[in-house]
């Protein structure tokens, strides 16, 4: 009996320590998230979704590595938002060497719970862009103030340098990352993602509310966030230059298929390239005096191929074109912004192209149709029997049978006005319109 109470005791403690072993054994893991682009409300989004389910997953913190040259404000605005009520401990980390966290990015590593830098990385210079926003001197010079304020407040609420950070953005500021490792704004200095985790296992952190926090991430493993299929799709197109090419590029299809109805690929492929860039473009600031342009300029190569202008309302689309692509997207972050170079290269082979397809179109609706059956409408023949209803006429070479709504003499000349199936329905030639008399 002992022996069996001792075998059922040891068979009851044996699961209780299985599951002990299995946890002590399993790593921590740290999600990844990359801000390798513009900032962006697609980034934004994306920071989101990662935060939400890395609190999903259970992960011990959220890596957010960063190698970008800034952004929009508001977008930057709401990221901070996100990290800052992020239950899971957010780590900024500028990498790999060579990267930089410029404007946008400078203030999202501020933001961080720990912020670090990877040798020979940068930050700083975070002068404020706001989004789709025309602003005087004092309207920048308040978004500027406010901007400061809000990286003064985060560097004061994570033990940072605020005086030195609000000089980034007031001063425009730039800072390698050991000047920022001096000057206290950032924690450490790593050489990778393995060297940041080590060196921050067991470290107690402070989180933006108060409450102390000890990383535990001993072996942790780093996985990537997956990026929904939408937001794989959209994040290339996020450079207008690439979204304004698309764009071109579908109304051109859509086009083909119009003047060429059955083609089927060119309307369908049209169809999505259209409907993809238009999705792209509605994330960033659109100026609708340059969007005005573009449709100003598409008008003027409709009306080059209907009006003979000698050219100038060809010329006049292209510079209008032209003018509004450069305008389209409202923002002073050049890397948002679609160049000359693109503009021109796009809207020149677009204008030949369009105005080549409308005239052929146009001219194909002024030609007479000159082979089939219906060629034959308008042809002038000869009646070679008399007709009383239905009669036989010589027309274009040949006999045909017809028929008329009044008599016509054998010999007379008739025109052909229809023709139904094999049949001609012919009038007389010479008919003149009967002049009424009041």
């Amino acid at each position: 009996m002992k022996l069996g109470n001792l075998a059922g005791s040891l068979g009851r403690l044996a699961l209780p320590l299985c599951l002990a072993a299995g946890a002590l054994g399993q790593s921590a893991r740290v999600m990844e998230i990359d801000i390798d682009r513009v900032v962006h409300p697609l980034t934004a989004e994306i920071v989101g979704q990662a935060l939400a389910q890395a609190e999903r997953d259970g992960a011990a913190a959220v890596l957010i590595r960063l190698n970008t040259p800034g952004g929009l404000l508001t977008a930057t605005q709401e990221i901070i938002q996100k990290v800052i009520a992020s239950r899971v401990a957010v780590i900024t980390y500028v990498s790999p060497s060579g990267g930089r966290a410029a404007s946008a990015g400078f203030m999202i590593l501020i933001a961080g719970d720990v912020a670090a830098m990877s040798p020979g990385t940068n930050t700083g210079a975070a002068h404020p862009v706001m989004m789709g926003a025309e602003m005087d001197e004092i309207m920048k010079q308040k978004v500027s103030n406010d901007a400061a304020a809000a990286v003064r407040s985060m560097a004061q609420k994570r033990g940072r340098n605020a005086e030195v950070a609000e000089k980034a953005v007031l001063e425009s500021k730039a800072f390698t990352e050991q000047e920022a490792l001096d000057n206290d704004l950032i924690d450490l200095i790593a050489d990778d993602v393995a060297s940041l985790l080590r060196q921050l296992d067991g470290r107690t952190i402070t989180r933006f509310h108060g409450e102390e926090q000890t990383l535990q991430l001993s072996g942790a493993t780093a996985y990537p966030f997956e990026l929904s299929f939408r937001q794989r799709v959209l994040l290339p197109l996020t450079d207008p230059g690439v979204a304004f090419i698309l764009l071109i590029l579908g109304l051109l299809g859509v086009y083909i298929e119009f003047s060429n109805p059955g083609l089927i690929f060119p309307g369908v492929a049209g169809g999505i390239l259209v409907i993809v860039s238009l999705m792209a473009l509605s994330l960033l600031p659109i100026n609708w005096a340059g969007a005005a342009l573009i449709l100003l300029g598409l008008a003027c190569f409709i009306l080059e191929a209907t009006i003979t202008s000698g050219g100038i309302l060809a010329t006049g689309g292209v510079i209008a074109m032209v003018l509004g692509t450069v305008l389209l997207i409202d923002t002073e972050v050049p890397e948002l912004s679609i160049g000359w170079g693109t503009a021109i290269a796009v809207t020149l082979p677009f204008a030949l192209i369009t105005v080549f397809l409308l005239r052929l179109a146009v001219q194909s609706f002024r030609y007479k149709v000159a082979t089939g059956a219906e060629s034959m409408v308008g042809e002038i023949g000869i009646a070679k029997t008399d007709i009383h209803a239905e009669g036989r006429v010589f027309v274009h070479g040949e006999w045909w049978n017809a028929q008329s709504e009044q008599p016509i003499s054998s010999g007379a000349k008739v025109r052909v006005v229809g023709i139904d199936g094999l049949l001609l329905n012919v009038t007389p030639a010479e008919r003149k319109n009967p002049v009424r008399a009041d």
